[in-house]
């Protein structure tokens, strides 16, 4: 079996036209694909699943490239066309699983036919049902034309949320005095204009450092409200619309809420069950949150006497200082340890040792900007000369205007072993020198994602392939690979000072110490942002800032800053919707899947391995409750994530 080549991309003046074109191929190509398969089905039931998949590998490839390219290519226009064709894309999925005569292709096949399928082919036989009767097969013509139309329109609603979001760069300024406690690179990158001040972007390279950093709290509160209001007003009637037509849509099917029909393929399973969790670690948290607050408060008192809450503009810099006094850990000096270049290294080097890869750069290829470094992904036990490459990843790491402001793990290609390589890209917005170490974590997260997907993408359907688990459990193994940034013999292999000296054992033990001060209060935060995102679309409120005032009230440890919309900016309600429970979800089996691992041998290559192979290289071929089990050898619990949570 030849090797896959992987995607070529066109060169930036040529894009345009090569994804229209793309666009257009693709999806005629697919509804030949599908026109053979609803009038001339083969005969056997394997057969079938396979042209089914060979049409969903290429819908969901272009779907992936132009998710990808919409986010990240410098040219507006490119941009432009790659949501135009998400929204053809969306358009076409849409219709094909409504398509009742396809939809017979697979219903129609007897128990006897399909009793001979092994029993993955099984499973994605019964996915494949499932994913027919959410769309609505089984509906009338009129409702099915309806969900056509919500389907459509709710693309278009998520692609311009994010757009705006993306797009909507707030600036503060200050004077130099005003930022009295910034470090010395980061005034050195941030020069004073012709007028004497100094611009602070919303790009967290350049707010977060403020908001930990500077001591004069108006310019903390300043740039903190700028963050707060990206997206306003614009989002506030994108969101109502796009909470109602999902509501519809979820009725039209027989669901009583739209966040019932999501998590009905979720590992919670049910709707209600989303804020039955979300109370649960409230409880959990309660007594660590209050006792983390006290000192939080204790601090802040001391600045700002009478206080009875610690403003959210301040949390940041008041925990710097409690890190500082409380734990000797000042995060200025933390920072010289994490020259990005080292770090970048580093990330490979651990990664690579711990699941047995080796990455070869790639220069003789056209990526969508210079930033962008890429790597094929091999096995490190095979011999250079005759190896074949596991995948493909791209790393866009800095900042640019018109660029995503967050950190994720785009596909761009999915794998399928000896059809497709896997591909996939990590965009994020570093800084160029020092990094915090809540960034250098962050990396090391989003990392975890780009490895589940090559991993995952060497079997044999598109359906199962990569990061195709319940979406309630993609967080977890990123999750799990935080821990590697927090060890003390791990992170001395790389994060070296500008002497090259390796960051102290004790440091490090402090910054845990100090990094465990505040989960009680970060785990509520958390909680206000999962009961945001369930609440907002189980009652679609009519006045979304009073209803958040509301659940800032019963959840955050953080009083509402008046004139404030976080939600115009919540870019998580346009991808997980109701479902951003999940990260603590996730995090809960994260804590247990890392219980497994010895503590004192981060790499041992025995039980590295077993997790690799049974859970991140199986992709989505099992529930995620069965590929965790297959780890652990028993059932996954809430122990470990309780023990962590009060200790």
């Amino acid at each position: 079996m030849s090797t896959p080549e992987p995607l070529a991309l066109p060169e930036t003046d040529a894009a345009e036209a090569w994804v229209r074109e793309r666009t257009s191929t693709t999806l005629t190509h697919v509804r030949e694909l599908a026109e053979q398969l609803r009038t001339s089905p083969p005969s056997r039931p394997i057969e079938v699943l396979k042209a089914w998949d060979e049409l969903s590998l290429e819908l969901g490839s272009l779907g992936g490239l132009a998710g990808l390219l919409a986010n990240v290519h410098p040219v507006e226009a490119v941009r432009t066309a790659c949501e135009d064709t998400e929204v053809e894309v969306d358009r076409l999925r849409t219709e094909l699983t409504q398509d009742k005569t396809l939809y017979q292709v697979f219903a129609g096949l007897s128990a006897e036919q399909t009793a001979a399928l092994d029993p993955l082919a099984a499973r994605l036989l019964e996915k494949t049902l499932q994913d027919f009767t959410r769309a609505g097969v089984d509906r009338d013509d009129a409702t099915r034309t309806r969900l056509t139309e919500i389907n459509e329109r709710l693309t278009e609603l998520n692609l311009e949320f994010s757009r705006v979001t993306r797009d909507d760069v707030r600036i503060t300024t200050a004077t130099p005095e005003q930022l009295d406690g910034m470090p010395a690179d980061w005034l050195e990158a941030h020069p004073v204009d012709d007028k004497g001040l100094v611009e602070i972007t919303t790009d967290y390279p350049d707010a977060l450092p403020v908001r930990m950093f500077v001591k004069d709290p108006s310019v903390r509160h300043a740039v903190t409200v700028a963050g707060l209001e990206r997206g306003w007003p614009h989002n506030d009637k994108v969101l109502k619309e796009m909470f109602a037509l999902r509501h519809e849509l979820a009725n039209l099917v027989g669901f009583e809420d739209w966040p019932a029909f999501d998590a009905a393929v979720k590992m919670i399973g049910d709707g209600p069950a989303i804020p039955e969790f979300i109370d649960k670690i409230t409880g959990a948290s309660e007594g660590r949150m209050k006792r983390d607050l006290e000192v939080l408060l204790d601090r802040y008192d001391r600045d700002a006497p009478g206080a009875s809450a610690v403003s959210a503009a301040d949390v940041l810099y008041y925990e710097e200082l409690v890190r500082q006094e409380k734990y000797d850990v000042d995060s200025q000096v933390v920072r010289t340890f994490f020259d990005f270049a080292k770090v970048h290294q580093g990330l490979l080097d651990v990664t690579g040792r711990l699941f047995g890869l080796r990455y070869e750069p790639v220069s003789d290829v056209v990526t969508w900007h210079e930033d962008v470094s890429v790597f094929d992904v091999y096995q490190a036990s095979e011999e250079a000369e005759t190896s074949a490459p596991l995948g493909r990843i791209y790393l866009d790491l800095h900042p640019r205007e018109g660029k995503y402001k967050h950190a994720a793990q785009f596909d761009l290609a999915p794998g399928v072993k000896g059809r497709q390589l896997p591909e996939g890209v990590l965009v994020c917005n570093f800084s160029r020198g020092l990094m915090e170490h809540d960034h250098v974590v962050t990396l090391f997260h989003e990392f975890g994602h780009l490895i589940h997907h090559v991993l995952g993408g060497q079997g044999e359907w598109a359906r199962f392939s990569g990061v195709a688990t319940e979406w309630d459990f993609v967080e977890a193994p990123s999750q799990m690979l935080e821990e590697w940034a927090w060890d003390a013999a791990v992170l001395q292999t790389f994060a070296t000072d500008e002497s090259g000296t390796p960051i102290p054992a004790d440091l490090v033990a402090r910054m845990r110490a100090a990094d465990d001060f505040g989960k009680g209060y970060q785990a509520r935060q958390q909680m206000f942002y999962a009961a945001i995102s369930y609440w907002f679309h189980k009652e679609q409120p009519e006045d979304l800032t009073r209803r958040l005032e509301e659940l800032q009230a019963a959840y955050s440890p953080y009083p509402y800053i008046e004139g404030t919309h976080f939600f115009a900016n919540f870019g998580h309600l346009g991808g997980y919707s109701s479902a951003y429970y999940t990260y603590m979800w996730s995090l809960v089996i994260a804590k247990d899947l890392f219980s497994a691992f010895d503590q004192d041998n981060l790499f041992d290559p025995e039980v590295a391995g077993r997790y690799r192979d049974l859970v991140l290289a199986r992709g989505g071929e099992k529930d995620a409750a069965d590929l965790v089990a297959d780890f652990l050898g028993r059932p996954y619990s809430f122990d470990a994530y309780a023990a962590w949570l009060i200790s």
